[in-house]
């Protein structure tokens, strides 16, 4: 049985090969504009952005309900006045009591 060895010249073109693309890969995952790491950081920001945007969204239909209910209710409208802005009608007297620690 014969044994077969590479061809040194081969051997080398191979390894070579071998080389230049480990380089090749290297610069792609971690130097380009679009490298691997890159887009990994973009794909976290775009999850976080993401979910920023449904909370907003919900916090939009909130604040729209609220403006609903605010347009359509006077009642309510009347008393965000007074408690919250300390408005009064005319005539009225308003007393404010404080809570004793």
């Amino acid at each position: 049985m014969k044994i077969k060895y590479l061809n040194p010249l081969r051997w080398r073109k191979s390894f070579l090969a071998l080389i230049l693309g480990g380089v090749v890969f290297i610069w792609f995952a971690f130097f380009d504009t679009y490298s691997i790491w890159t887009r990994i950081q973009l794909n976290q920001r775009m999850d976080h952005l993401q979910t920023k945007k449904q909370e907003l969204q919900q916090e939009t239909l909130i604040l729209k309900e609220k403006i609903e209910n605010l347009e359509t209710d006077p009642s309510l409208l009347e008393r965000i006045a007074r408690e919250e802005y300390g408005m009064k009608k005319e005539g009225e007297t308003v007393y404010k009591i404080r809570e004793v620690d």
